[in-house]
Parts: C-alpha cells; structure tokens; sequence
C-alpha cells in the first residue's frame, strides 16, 4: 500500500470523475445485498464502521435527534445508534432497495432508537428547518451524479441541522491514479464477493475531488474541520467539535466491542486510525 501512496503523492495529475453506471434492477439487487453483507459483524467494513462510530459519539448527547443521510442497509447507523442508546437516530435513502435491507438490518440488530424511511438528500423535503442536532453522513456522498447535487445535499443538511448542532461527512476523495483506485478496490478479494469489488470500484472512481468537497462543505463556514488520511486523500472527514465528554458507560460499551472484533479487524481498525491520526484526528477516547 504505501507504494500506491507515494506515488499518488508525487503525482500530479487527478483522474476525471465517472459517476457511478446505472445498474438493473437484477444487478441493484446483487449491489445492495454483497454491501449489507459486507457491513455485517463479519464483513471486511465491519472495523471501519467502528472508527467511524467512535468518532461520532462525541458529537451525539442524550436526547440528540441524529440524521444520517445515505443511510444504505444501515450497518453503520446500527453501530453509532448502539454507542448511544438515548439518542434517536433517523436514516434517509433514496434506493427502496437499500432501504428494504436498512430495515431488516435494525430488526435483525433489536435497535429501538433507529427508523428508515425513504428522502433525497438533496432537498430533504420531509423535514424541517433546525430539526436535528447531529447530521452524519459516511461514505454516501459520492452516489450523487454531479457537484450541484454534492452543493444541494450538503445545503439541505445545514437547513434542517440546528444553528448549535454538530456534523460529521465522511467519503473517499479521488485518486490521481487508476492502478491506485484498482489496488484499494481488489487489495481484500480474497475474502469480498465480485460484486463488492466492482461497486468498490465505481465508488472510488466516482468520488468527488477534495477540493470540490471543501467547497460543497463550505456552507458550514467554520463549523468544521477537514481531516484527510496521510499522503492521499483515500478518504476525507469533515468533523465538528465535540459537544460532550463521552461517559463511562459509552467508552466501556465501545471497548465492548472493540473486544468483539477479530485479530484481523481490530488491525485494520488501529491501522485506519493510525493513518488519520497523521492529519490530527484521534481517538476520543482510549480502548486498551
């Protein structure tokens, strides 16, 4: 890997973004399920989804009404809704499909504090100004056809977010180099479904540019702050300040399920932490 990443440090030209294709209704099937499988306690996204909660959690208090926009099949809004029992988390998509398996993801994980229904992220019309006190969204940005979509998205979720509320974007930036895209995207087929690689491609090759993130992100004003994993831009975060400590019985419920990954799992859980914690961005908290 850290092959791939010089060379993307030292290159100089960023490839041209291609959307991600239209797909059947055969093949949007076959999408959804290898995602939901892969996001599973099992699957290779499962330590990902942890970071990502662990980050989340500071932002979230007691009460919170959460927002997660792009939800998917909802893995990873059953592990940031698990984290933080007393807030009330509502997941939007676009995709029936994706929502079908958002909801048997929350039965199958007995979450009561999580609901999915069906919005686009670029107007949500459903909801009101100032209605929610946290709006995540991790690694669904990119599914938007184009930077107007990306500027409306990110406008709808500063009307509907309160003026004091907290806000975490996370999403791939684009590669400068096709065998960079190919190597992130094929480096676990060993253990991925083909269609999980192939949606893994099309998803790196149609991420927004960092710059065109920052300007999307720039409706925030100084809300936020930009964390981008070291020497390129596999993925980018926008994160607010926390707005709580986390307590005892949070950091104790997160080491719980620390305990739970595999050897496997909890490496690439402290290697992905490792390499934002280049740019700056920690834990919250300890797990050892």
């Amino acid at each position: 890997m850290l092959t791939h990443l010089i060379a993307e440090r030292l290159s100089r030209r960023l490839l041209p973004r291609v959307p991600e294709p239209g797909l059947s209704d055969l093949d949007r099937g076959a999408q959804c399920a290898a995602f939901e499988l892969a996001g599973r306690e099992d699957g290779i996204l499962v330590a990902i989804y942890f970071y990502q909660a662990m980050q989340i959690a500071p932002l979230v208090r007691p009460g919170d009404q959460v927002l997660d926009l792009g939800c998917g099949p909802a893995n990873q809004l059953v592990h940031v809704a698990r984290l933080n029992p007393h807030a009330h988390f509502t997941g939007v998509d676009v995709s029936a499909a994706m929502l079908d398996r958002a909801h048997q993801t929350i039965a199958r994980s007995s979450v009561t504090n999580v609901r999915a229904i069906q919005s686009d992220m670029t107007r949500l019309a459903e909801f009101a100004d100032d209605t929610f006190d946290c709006v995540m969204s991790t690694m669904s940005l990119h599914h938007l056809p184009d930077e107007t979509a990306l500027a409306d998205a990110l406008c709808a979720a500063r009307r509907v977010l309160k003026p004091d509320g907290s806000l975490y974007l996370v999403d791939f930036g684009r590669l400068k180099r096709a065998a960079t895209q190919r190597f992130f995207a094929e480096d676990r087929g060993d253990v991925q479904s083909k269609e999980f690689t192939r949606d893994y491609l099309n998803s790196l090759r149609a991420a927004f540019s960092v710059e065109e993130l920052i300007r999307a992100a720039a409706v925030f004003g100084g809300r936020v702050k930009r964390y981008t994993t070291a020497l390129a831009p596999f993925m980018v975060i926008f994160k607010s300040a926390a707005r709580h400590e986390p307590d005892e019985g949070l950091q104790e419920a997160a080491r719980a399920q620390y305990r739970q990954l595999s050897v496997t799992q909890r490496q690439d859980f402290m290697r992905f932490a490792r390499w934002l914690r280049v740019d700056g961005l920690t834990l919250p908290f300890l797990l050892g």
